[in-house]
């Protein structure tokens, strides 16, 4: 399989405008990301906007945390948010990551989508684990953690 996609959506029991400045921002991803934690000496840093398009956020951590670029390159308000992920390490890759924010009974439907291509020794890789096996469940884990977040903020 040369391309692939990780997909995972939550309901979330909030107004879209509640929830889009927690993903619009990457200094509020500390509060629910589910990679915070792997490696606690894991260095961070911010670029460019404070948040929406252009702002950036890096990290270099342990060989579990690795390290690589997160940009926003598209920001509409409490809509959609499209994002260009770059890994460097363990192993380089450009994953296409976007949040979308719909309506939807009981708050807002907040799906979390990352694409990409499985090149060299990914292609390899590919053939023994499955990026939504592999990811899926942090993207879970990272849902439930922005519900709880938005829950908290609104007390």
């Amino acid at each position: 399989m040369s391309t692939f996609e990780v997909r995972r959506s939550a309901v979330i029991p909030a107004a879209p405008e509640e929830i889009f400045p927690l993903v619009n921002n990457f200094h509020e991803w500390t509060a629910w990301s589910p990679w915070e934690t792997i490696d606690p000496g894991m260095s961070r840093r911010y670029f460019g906007s404070e948040y929406g398009a252009g702002a950036g956020y890096g990290w270099s951590g342990n060989r579990k945390a690795g390290s690589g670029t997160m940009e926003i390159v598209e920001s509409v308000p409490s809509n959609v948010i499209r994002i260009r992920l770059e890994f460097t390490k363990p192993f380089k890759a450009v994953n296409p990551t976007t949040f979308t924010f719909a309506q939807a009974p009981g708050g807002t439907e907040v799906t979390w989508l990352m694409t990409g291509e499985n090149k060299g020794l990914g292609r390899v890789f590919a053939l023994f684990m499955d990026m939504d096996k592999m990811v899926g469940a942090d993207y879970e884990r990272g849902l439930a953690a922005l519900a709880s977040t938005v829950v908290a903020k609104k007390s």
